[in-house]
């Protein structure tokens, strides 16, 4: 069985836009979809009970409806989770899933409002996490970029591979930033060269490390169009700018070693969470 789209949902219109970009998700990908109505900060409806007999909100069953009247096909179920909501959540996606969440940010620099529980689940779950806002229309700038950012010096296959997925599933152009700055010089040399041409050479060699990085997805995907640049700016500011223009953007989260069960986001991934125009991917990856 595969494994299913999980999402979130607590009635609220993030909520809502969570539960039908992830909608969307399990339907192209033939996966089924899960709505999960964690802890209990909402009020119960009267009367009705989900599979494991507690009660759903009224706002959640009209969720619940309104994707399966949109989709009928889609295989759907919806259910209460009792307990932490961050820690449900978290432990709902599974390794090899996908978690969904609404979030309350504005986007760009005036924004700072990813709640806790979001934030505990991107720094806790072991699957890729994906937070958008209400009325985002699963959109930055009305491109059809999937924006990704990507260290070269460190082997990240799990993040690469699903930007390279989502942008397959979307029919999307892979834009694949890596933060690079070159040494600003002079550079020793015994030749008579231009200092300019030098760095020109040194970033060529950097953009060619990047590509032979991606050449192995390329050839998995080749109905993926990929542009891949080197940005002077550093990552989170270079992925803010631009989740301007694009449907999503992927940036990694390293899992901790020590204690691999404790939340931990990096400054980029806490800084494109807080502050991007479009829908964000968190993927975890060792």
């Amino acid at each position: 069985m595969p494994y299913a789209v999980v999402v979130g949902v607590d009635g609220s219109e993030p909520s809502k836009a969570a539960a039908e970009w992830a909608a969307q998700q399990a339907y192209r990908s033939g996966r089924p979809l899960r709505l999960l109505h964690a802890g209990g900060a909402s009020s119960p409806a009267p009367g009705e009970a989900d599979r494991g007999g507690e009660p759903l909100p009224p706002s959640v069953l009209a969720t619940r409806d309104h994707i399966a009247s949109v989709l009928p096909g889609l295989e759907l179920t919806c259910e209460h989770m009792p307990g932490n909501p961050a820690n449900a959540l978290a432990a709902a996606g599974a390794r090899n899933g996908l978690l969904v969440l609404g979030s309350r940010g504005l986007g760009g620099f005036a924004g700072l409002l990813v709640g806790s529980v979001s934030l505990r689940v991107a720094g806790h779950a072991n699957c890729p996490v994906v937070l958008l806002r209400a009325g985002a229309d699963g959109q930055g700038g009305g491109s059809d970029d999937v924006v990704v950012g990507l260290d070269s010096d460190q082997a990240c296959p799990d993040v690469i591979a699903f930007a390279f997925e989502q942008a397959a599933a979307q029919g999307a152009t892979l834009r694949v930033l890596e933060s690079r700055k070159m040494p600003a010089g002079p550079y020793s040399t015994e030749a008579v060269v231009d200092q300019r041409e030098i760095r020109e050479a040194l970033e060529a060699a950097e953009l060619m490390r990047l590509q032979d990085a991606l050449a192995p997805w390329r050839e998995k995907h080749p109905e993926v169009r990929v542009q891949a640049e080197l940005t002077a700016w550093p990552a989170g500011r270079a992925l803010v700018e631009a989740s301007r223009s694009a449907c999503l953007t992927v940036v990694g989260r390293r899992r901790p070693r020590l204690h691999p069960a404790a939340p931990w986001l990096g400054s980029v991934a806490h800084a494109v969470l807080h502050h991007a125009h479009s829908p964000v991917a968190i993927v975890p990856h060792d």
